[in-house]
């Protein structure tokens, strides 16, 4: 049985825990405002963005030379992951449910004999991948320094999907994110962003068709790169506000835990207490009667 002075140890300890995941929470509840309002609306900007593209991809006469961001190499041999987690731990299962997803479409991809690549962006998403996939990952990529996802960000790792493109180092690419729907839901996605998915075509109703200057073609040789940016900047805002709806929900969920363990320990500390009063009390009389 532990002593009095470990018990009381043992809560401070722990109510100094608390004030700490108290003050994330407190932490996670002001940033989580801004990143789900960045999020909100980054989401109509890349659905029209993608729309803008099918509209536009529509249009081209010769199927043959479209730009190979949109149509694709024509095979399926060799696949790019991206998997994009956080730089920093404390958020319950925001990371864990984005590996599972990834997993998941991992163990598809190698059961059918095709080759698998995979890119971590944070160092989250590395750590857990390079036990079982480690000879898989080619690239790692953190933005630790960064305090907000920004455009900038989204732009390096757009450059360098695109680059191994070009250098048909893969045939196909698919994020792995989180979706922000509330503080207690995130839900993992996998979105295929080369070549462009044109099955979005049937649940987003396109627009009329236009006329454009310059042609189609050239257009889109200008639109594609930024768009693969563009899908991955909404990734890392919807991974932002994902992130802190999860550490607050976490937080919120170990202060709790802390303030029923503080209980606990309080109760068997003056157990402890009152057990060791009696027993001295007991000893008093004791020894009175003996004289």
């Amino acid at each position: 049985m532990a002593s009095l002075d470990d018990l009381k140890k043992r809560i401070t300890s722990v109510k100094s825990t608390q004030k700490i995941t108290k003050a994330m929470k407190m932490v996670a509840a002001a940033k989580l405002k801004r990143a789900q309002e960045s999020a909100e609306k980054g989401r109509p900007y890349s659905e029209k963005m993608n729309n803008v593209i099918l509209n536009l991809s529509d249009g081209i006469s010769d199927k043959e030379t479209a730009p190979k961001l949109l149509s694709g190499t024509g095979k399926d041999k060799i696949h790019l992951c991206v998997v994009m987690t956080s730089d920093r731990g404390l958020c319950g299962g925001f990371n864990s449910n984005i590996i599972k997803k990834a997993k998941t479409y991992f163990g598809e991809i190698l059961k059918e004999g095709k080759e698998l690549k995979i890119i971590t962006v944070g160092s989250k998403g590395n750590d857990q991948l390079k036990r079982q996939y480690g000879n898989k990952i080619i690239e790692n990529i953190s933005f630790k320094n960064s305090k907000n996802a920004n455009y900038f960000d989204a732009e390096k790792v757009g450059r360098i999907i695109i680059e191994k493109f070009e250098k048909e180092e893969f045939d196909i690419c698919t994020i792995f994110y989180n979706q922000f729907k509330n503080v207690i839901t995130q839900i993992p996605q996998a979105q295929q962003i080369i070549p462009l998915n044109t099955e979005i075509a049937d649940d987003n109703e396109l627009e009329d068709s236009y006329e454009f200057e310059p042609d189609e073609d050239e257009i889109l040789n200008n639109l594609l790169p930024k768009n693969i940016s563009t899908q991955i900047f909404k990734a890392m805002l919807e991974n932002s506000a994902s992130e802190q709806g999860a550490r607050m929900s976490a937080m919120d969920n170990a202060t709790r835990n802390a303030g029923e363990m503080v209980d606990k320990l309080t109760i068997q500390y003056n157990r402890s207490r009152q057990a060791a009063i009696t027993k001295e009390l007991i000893e008093i009389i004791s020894g009175a009667e003996s004289l």
